[in-house]
């Protein structure tokens, strides 16, 4: 049988005296305490200040052209949370159409249960 291994024989003495000596068995498993928290969190932690600091120092962000407050850029857009409702506004020709268009959505996704359990009763 592939995949399946065999339970640890906990009677064991050699095995007993890695149990106690803290190397763990794949069976049971390594405590978190104090190997994983202690040993590996740092190196972690160390190894992505270092990605990040190298990025920043091999990559740097520039900055910008300064904004200037008399130009107007062409095509003002809303955040990027807001730009779905942006488009849909956009495209309907009316404004109350849009409104009604975007509280059915909610809706609809909110009776699709009713819709599913009415089709699957007997």
């Amino acid at each position: 049988m592939a995949g399946i291994s065999k339970k640890p024989d906990l009677n064991d003495p050699i095995l007993r005296t890695k149990l106690r000596q803290g190397m763990g068995h794949n069976y049971y498993g390594e405590p978190a305490w104090p190997n994983e928290l202690l040993y590996v969190f740092p190196v972690v932690m160390l190894g992505t200040l270092a990605l990040c600091v190298g990025l920043a120092v091999l990559d740097p962000a520039m900055l910008g052209e300064p904004a200037n407050p008399f130009a107007t850029p062409l095509e003002i857009l809303p955040e990027w949370y807001l730009y779905p409702v942006f488009q849909i506004l956009r495209i309907l020709p009316n404004k109350l159409l849009g409104i009604i268009f975007m509280s059915a959505i909610p809706l609809g996704l909110m009776l699709i249960p009713f819709i599913e359990s009415r089709a699957i009763s007997f």
